[in-house]
């Protein structure tokens, strides 16, 4: 229930309102230009605007608050104390250590990415495949997942790559931006937060290589197979109606 409250988005921005502190990354914010045909073409009415870097902790908004206030709550229920709950807290912070760090390390590569131009190169590279642009789109999606853990930053580092690579190719933005999602979910199963996790969780430690090389293939099959349904709700009928207009 409380995380549900957390993900309603008038408590959201209720909860920043009180406390969500921003930091402007010195020597990055404000600094990096994008270019075209990364972006559109800047004109006279829109200029091209430098790439924000700010650091935005809502603490007070994030899920994980919302998470850990339903925990402690849990923890009262089931007649625990605040010195047990601390305890068992201090005990699985220890136990999952490597993977907060891998987590965090993994997040960072993907903040790297985007403002080293990574993405935009990787991005204009792939609109050079044409028509084919529809499978290799979402493999991009894929990658994005496989490198950041997140679908959500993958739709942040390739989203609007995508948008403006299919205006360039003639597809619809629409069907590419939920082929970025939809080829991210494939990747989910590769990315190093999933398999480090899923190793600590199950503490099968050391054996991270094993579960990679398992698992590897079935999320490259499944994203090309992702790939196919995209190309054809592209340029095949009757699968072009599927597409939100």
């Amino acid at each position: 229930m409380l995380v549900f409250v957390w993900g309603i988005p008038a408590f959201k921005k209720a909860a920043d309102a009180m406390s969500a502190p921003a930091f402007p990354v010195a020597g990055l914010h404000n600094v990096i230009l994008r270019d075209y045909p990364v972006v559109p073409k800047p004109t006279i009415e829109k200029p091209t605007k430098p790439e924000e870097a700010v650091f935005k902790l809502n603490w007070l908004s994030a899920t994980g608050t919302g998470i850990l206030a339903a925990s402690i709550l849990a923890g009262f229920i089931m007649g625990f104390g605040p010195g047990g709950l601390a305890r068992v807290y201090a005990q699985t912070l220890w136990r999952v250590r490597y993977s907060l760090i891998t987590i965090a390390a993994m997040l960072g590569l993907g903040y790297v990415t985007k403002y080293s131009g990574t993405d935009a190169t990787l991005g204009l590279a792939l609109a050079k495949t044409g028509s084919l642009y529809p499978f290799f789109g979402t493999l991009l999606g894929w990658l994005g997942v496989a490198l950041t853990g997140s679908d959500t930053a993958s739709n942040v580092l390739f989203g609007s790559l995508q948008k403006i690579t299919a205006e360039q190719t003639g597809i619809s933005p629409t069907l590419m931006a939920a082929a970025n999602s939809s080829g991210g979910v494939m990747g989910k199963m590769v990315d190093a937060q999933s398999i480090v996790v899923a190793s600590t969780a199950t503490n099968w430690y050391g054996h991270e290589g094993t579960i990679l090389r398992y698992v590897f293939f079935h999320s490259i099959a499944l994203a090309a197979l992702v790939g196919v349904l995209v190309y054809l709700q592209a340029y095949v009928p009757p699968f072009t109606s599927m597409v939100v207009k």
